[in-house]
């Protein structure tokens, strides 16, 4: 998938992970430049490194890992890329906890959550690899230093440390706040519901076209507004 809007030619590649559900982490390309948004789940990660050198993406040509949140089917393979590609990975400090315990649930509070976590148990699911960060993330931050004409929002309420990415060309990537496993809605995993409304109350306000969730298809924010 890709655009051109404006100065910048940005290139969007989706890579999906299968394994019970499926996950998105998504590569970004703006000129000889590559930026990965989130890392699948360790269990698939011989499939997702084939999908990066596919897509042109080899060791020393990825310049910057962002994580939307803490949960292992987001960060999966960070630690494994960051040491073989030679590549810093960001995120939020919300999620610090679940990151240098290698335990997603290690702050869980929400009753879903915590189910999500017994069931992840018994399949093996629950833990990864842990590491710690190279940067941290603050709400508003200004990517254009890093390589990439873009911001970070802070969206807490799936998780502390959740962040949505939004490009000057009004593409977001939401992390898990917004789902379009069925249609485009809210998420209905949520550790904080009154920071998870809130967050979503605030894209009212970014000029967000298009969105690209964790789960399931990009859709235009518009079909979103129509809905609620």
């Amino acid at each position: 998938m890709s655009d051109y809007r404006g100065k910048v030619h940005m290139e969007i590649i989706p890579i999906t992970s299968h394994y019970f559900f499926t996950v998105n982490a998504y590569l970004v390309k703006t000129e000889n430049r590559y930026f990965l948004i989130d890392t699948g789940m360790a269990k698939k990660r011989a499939q997702f490194e084939k999908e990066l050198q596919e897509a042109g993406c080899k060791p020393g040509d990825l310049k910057f890992i962002i994580i939307t949140h803490g949960h292992l089917d987001h960060i999966g393979n960070a630690a494994y890329l960051r040491d073989k590609y030679e590549v810093k990975v960001a995120m939020h400090k919300g999620d610090y906890n679940m990151i240098e315990t290698g335990n997603m649930f290690v702050d869980a509070r929400g009753i879903m959550v915590k189910l999500i976590n017994f069931i992840m148990n018994v399949f093996g699911l629950s833990k990864y690899e842990k590491f710690t960060p190279d940067l941290y993330l603050d709400d508003n931050q200004n990517l254009s230093a890093l390589g990439i004409d873009a911001t970070i929002i802070h969206t807490p309420g799936h998780s502390e440390g959740s962040i949505g990415i939004i490009t000057a060309a009004g593409d977001f990537f939401c992390g898990d706040l917004l789902v379009n496993t069925d249609k485009p809605a809210k998420n209905t995993l949520i550790d904080n519901p009154t920071e998870m409304e809130a967050s979503f109350e605030r894209l009212r306000s970014l000029d967000i076209k298009t969105v690209y969730p964790g789960h399931g298809k990009p859709f235009q924010m518009q079909q979103l507004r129509e809905l609620c």
